[in-house]
């Protein structure tokens, strides 16, 4: 029996676990994949916003800015890259420098800090790539970059190390109420809980009809990306947006975390059937030629021949157009429609149905002591010295795998043994970036393949891509022959 279970582990049922867990409550959190941040949360624009964007008076407003405060201090605590470059929203005519008017005023409103309305020139000396034909621009100094899904994967360790149990390959079949607690029926197990969070991303509905009518209905929205080659790494140093439309944010350019620039997405609903085949998440020649589209209107210089991967996510959109966190039945809430700025939100989304629950009864009594840091070590942005003294105390530190983005063999091995360890060749990319680089996993997939089966005892035919059982070898492609004389 659990007091609380969170179905979902994106960026926002790792939150809620990871706030929870400073208090004396029984967590669980079910996920149908084998890992954290492998569906919207590792597939976005990676975008800390700054909060000028929502309605004013909405959970979104109120929620952004407290989660871009919140995910600052989060970041620092669990050393999850985070970089504070500022935003700038581009116009391109006079009417959209009465949009950026607009978002300046609304911005305002919700507590964005530090708002500015720039000429033509003040933008295009912060940006000279940008295209000659500007208006002028909406400037957020306080927007930022952050990686996804260390973010989550960050959360969910220190929520682990406080004693919340996560559980992988647990797709949730059916919720019974009973009495003043809940079945949770999953493929293969039956979990008890007094309360029940519905944090379930593009499949919330369905969680939600498990236990009452539905009250919203999910929209999946495919958004596609390009990722360019650290070549381009000169093209802006800002996040550029376009004026926002009623699909979305427009077409952005930004650096990330690492360096890359990213630019993307497109809005494209796609039909309920679609979700989870692979069809959702595939590109599309014509989405794609969208989004080049959109760039060269903000970028014309911008080289989509640089590009190293293009890739797409799944937003979960929904008939509502502000956040759903709210109680369904008694001892079961909704943290449904988490779209942009969801990532951004997510801490304050976490407190804000915390304190929504122990309006309807949850007691929480914070915990004496409890973890709230982490700190891993980046070989790759070490010092000469430290390099040294990090091969001297692990040999494993002296040999490079991934060569385009420097990371180590122990880098490797040691993604398989952290708190919430990698199951497979792209759990150990969300956790190192190996295979993130220019070739993308072409040099260095095979030795990390190797590295996880010699260090989990696997066969090579046994490791997995991505998701339980998605195995990359189906054969062995050669095999010894005898000789004889």
């Amino acid at each position: 029996m659990y007091d609380i279970t969170i179905i979902g582990g994106g960026i926002s049922g790792s939150s809620l676990a990871y706030e929870l867990s400073k208090y004396q409550v029984k967590v669980c959190l079910l996920e149908a994949e084998n890992d954290v941040a492998v569906k919207t949360t590792k597939a976005n624009s990676a975008i800390l916003h700054a909060g000028y964007d929502p309605k004013p008076g909405s959970l979104n407003a109120k929620l952004n800015v407290e989660g871009a405060k919140l995910a600052k201090e989060i970041c620092r605590k669990l050393d999850v890259p985070r970089r504070q470059l500022g935003s700038l929203v581009v116009a391109f005519s006079e009417e959209d420098l009465e949009t950026i008017r607009d978002l300046y005023d609304r911005g305002n409103q919700n507590g964005a800090p530090d708002l500015a309305l720039l000429s033509k020139e003040e933008t295009l000396a912060k940006e000279p790539n940008l295209n000659k034909d500007i208006y002028g621009a909406l400037y957020a100094p306080s927007a930022a970059v952050v990686n996804p899904w260390e973010y989550t994967i960050a959360m969910a360790e220190v929520a682990i190390q406080n004693g919340v149990d996560f559980f992988f390959n647990q797709e949730v079949t059916n919720i019974t109420p009973v009495a003043d607690y809940f079945e949770i029926n999953t493929q293969d197990t039956l979990y008890q809980s007094k309360y029940v969070i519905n944090a379930a991303g593009v499949h919330a509905g369905e969680i939600h009809e498990m236990v009452a009518p539905p009250t919203f209905q999910t929209i999946p929205c495919r958004g596609e990306y390009y990722l360019l080659d650290l070549e381009e790494t000169d093209t802006v140093s800002h996040i550029v947006f376009q004026c926002p439309t009623k699909v979305g944010k427009g077409i952005l350019v930004a650096p990330t975390t690492h360096g890359n620039i990213i630019v993307g997405p497109n809005a494209e609903n796609i039909p309920d059937e679609l979700v989870n085949t692979g069809q959702d998440t595939a590109n599309t020649a014509l989405g794609l030629k969208d989004v080049a589209k959109g760039a060269r209107k903000s970028i014309p210089s911008i080289n989509l021949g640089n590009s190293i991967r293009n890739f797409s996510g799944v937003r979960a959109n929904t008939d509502r157009s502000d956040f759903i966190i709210e109680e369904v039945i008694p001892g079961f809430f909704d943290m449904a429609g988490i779209k942009s700025p969801g990532l951004t939100a997510a801490p304050a989304n976490s407190l804000y149905l915390m304190d929504l629950m122990v309006e309807k009864g949850l007691v929480l009594e914070e915990k004496e002591s409890y973890v709230d840091s982490r700190v891993r070590v980046h070989f790759n942005q070490a010092s000469i010295e430290e390099k040294q003294a990090l091969i001297k105390k692990n040999p494993d530190y002296g040999r490079i795998i991934c060569r385009c983005e420097n990371i180590t063999e122990a880098d490797i091995r040691e993604s398989l043994h952290q708190t919430l360890p990698a199951q497979s060749v792209d759990g150990v990319k969300r956790r190192t970036i190996a295979g993130m680089g220019r070739c993308q996993g072409g040099f260095c997939g095979p030795r990390v393949v190797e590295i996880i089966a010699d260090e989990l005892n696997l066969s090579p035919l046994e490791v997995d891509l991505d998701r339980f059982n998605s195995h990359i070898l189906v054969s062995e492609s050669k095999e010894e022959e005898s000789c004889t004389m």
